[in-house]
């Protein structure tokens, strides 16, 4: 699992929100006997305003938290996040074993009862194509053959799953200890339909991929970088989705709905259905209280303002509130490509730093929502986390904690950067997030900066403005999860999440000691080295951990909060209306 991108903020994440007035009424639970004095329960939720994506949520251009939302559903794993980002195995899909630590080996045993939901049983060959996928020595020219948002299986596990294909049982070794190894990611995609679709047998799949052979393996390859990716709108045959999750793909009304039913295959206990039907709306979050107290959603997740809770509050107790911490936090982002104002220029990026007012941020925006709230001054733990004061005393001298405009103004004009040209970039319309770009206008144009507020509709979006590198600085949050290795994915050169390509050997080194040992002393040193390195080279700035609030009807029992990336629809299985 990797960290996800929220493209949204606090009133409409993204600009695909929905008109109130276009969204049709959820359904009220009541459709009609199932022939045996049952009804049918239907429940709709909104997680934001951006539309689906696809069925492959795992490639960089669709891994977000509002894709995930949906894709999550149809995908099974060994374990998932609780709501406090606890490992939870699943028991439905199988079991796992540490077997060996020296070498460091761990068997899994799929349960036979397992199976996808056009009745394909999960075997061997989906845990072969789910480390393939993420086996970035598995390439064509300079790039990896697969799309993957995660490339690091192949060097973590270099041989791959050892069994059968055709088998439930089979074991990976590690090369080294990963202390994130109960969560790697073993089934993602079927591999009966990209075996098929590349003219393949399963066999033959699983043995290109195990041997390498990486021009048998070209049309497997385009088929999964490419062939889920559908018209908005428009799903791909319902033979090439299958589900391996709680739920079935149904229905995908473009930049309105998403309909789930409830998988009728699903094999287990855990994580079995307690509704028939979950529709996922796309409103924009400023849109959400009134869309719950219209009924025309029945559990939502909007990024929290003080008008947010006020609307909700308001609705009274036809709406239960659900509020606390969560491991998101905002963050300004520079752009280290060639050519760009702050690539190669650390003494600007010091100046940006410190025009920056993040206190008075925290205080406008945050503190009215969350009165503990603190400006945040690390990336791999949180405030409320209790590493981090020992982290942040051992890696950041609070240098940037105050607004120095002269200090900031002198280095511009030594820079001979006068008037340059700063375009902020966020995923708009965003209420929050133009605030956050108001006050650093306000704060850095007096520094010498033009502050450019450069928020669109396309800034996140397959070759938008972020992947063209037409931006100075992103500001966007990661949502995260109990991983701990993840941040490796974001600050290491080259990695699929380094969207602004930065590159410090020295912070590479230090994330190659943190992944390879499960010792959780090491884990601590190594934060805090990456934790000084990353200030010290200003890879970016830290600005708030989110506050959580999700609301649900009062009569939609099971709904649970949770800290993670995961959000208000981790458990969407266990929702049900109350009789």
């Amino acid at each position: 699992m990797r960290l996800r991108r929220i493209y949204g903020g606090v009133a409409a994440a993204a600009a695909l929100g929905l008109a109130l007035t276009a969204c049709a009424p959820a359904d009220s639970g009541d459709n009609g006997g199932d022939g045996e004095g049952t009804t049918s329960q239907s429940i709709a939720v909104t997680v934001g305003p951006n539309d689906f994506i696809s069925y492959n949520g795992f490639t960089p251009e669709s891994y977000s938290t509002y894709n995930s939302a949906i894709a999550d559903q149809l995908k099974a794993g060994f374990a998932y996040f609780g709501p406090d980002g606890s490992i939870v195995p699943n028991e439905d899909l199988g079991s796992f074993e540490l077997v060996s630590e020296d070498p460091m080996v761990v068997e899994f045993t799929i349960s036979d009862d397992a199976v996808w939901s056009d009745g394909t049983p999960i075997t061997v060959a989906d845990a072969i194509l789910a480390w393939g996928i993420q086996n970035p020595n598995l390439t064509s020219g300079d790039a990896p053959l697969f799309n993957s948002v995660s490339q690091d299986l192949g060097d973590t596990i270099p041989a791959g799953p050892q069994g059968d294909p055709t088998g439930k049982t089979f074991t990976v070794e590690f090369a080294a200890p990963d202390p994130d190894w109960q969560i790697q990611t073993y089934i993602l995609d079927p591999a009966h339909v990209v075996a098929e679709q590349a003219g393949m047998t399963v066999e033959e799949l699983s043995e290109a991929i195990l041997s390498g052979d990486t021009k048998a393996l070209a049309p497997a390859a385009e088929f999964w970088n490419n062939g889920w990716m559908t018209e908005p709108g428009t799903l791909p045959d319902a033979e090439l989705i299958p589900s391996s999750g709680p739920y079935i793909l149904d229905s995908w009304s473009a930049t309105q709905s998403v309909t789930l039913k409830a998988n009728p295959e699903y094999y287990g206990e855990q994580l079995a259905p307690q509704n028939d039907e979950i529709v996922f709306r796309f409103i924009a979050q400023d849109a959400m209280p009134q869309a719950l107290e219209n009924g025309d959603v029945d559990v939502i997740s909007p990024q929290p303002t003080v008008d947010t809770i006020a609307q909700l509050e308001e609705i009274g107790d036809a709406a239960t509130i659900h509020t606390g911490p969560t491991l998101t936090w905002e963050h300004l982002d520079f752009n280290f490509v060639e050519g760009s104002l702050f690539a190669d220029n650390l003494e600007l990026r010091k100046a940006f730093a410190m025009c920056v007012p993040r206190q008075q941020i925290v205080d406008n925006l945050i503190k009215p929502l969350d009165p503990e709230a603190e400006v945040m001054n690390a990336r791999e733990v949180f405030p409320f986390q209790e590493t981090y004061d020992e982290v942040v005393s051992e890696s950041y001298a609070g240098q940037y904690d105050e607004v120095d405009i002269e200090g900031a103004k002198a280095i511009v004009e030594a820079e001979g950067a006068t008037g340059a040209e700063v375009r902020i970039g966020y995923s708009a319309p965003n209420p929050r997030r133009t605030d956050e770009v108001a006050m650093i206008k306000s704060s850095c144009d007096q520094a010498g900066f033009n502050i450019v507020d450069a928020g669109n509709e396309d800034f996140f979006a397959p070759g938008g403005t972020q992947e063209r590198g037409d931006y100075e600085v992103a500001l966007f949050a990661w949502a995260g999860s109990g991983q701990i290795t993840s941040g490796q994915n974001i600050y290491a050169t080259g990695k699929p999440q380094n969207y602004g390509q930065y590159s410090n050997p020295e912070v590479d080194a230090a994330y190659e000691t943190l992944v390879s040992s499960l010792d959780t002393e090491v884990h601590l040193e190594q934060t805090k080295v990456i934790e000084k390195l990353l200030w010290d080279t200003l890879y970016g700035i830290p600005v708030f951990a989110h506050p959580g609030v999700d609301a649900s009807a009062s009569d939609i029992e099971g709904v649970e909060r949770t800290t993670t990336q995961s959000g208000i629809s981790w458990n969407a299985y266990n929702w049900h209306r109350a009789e």
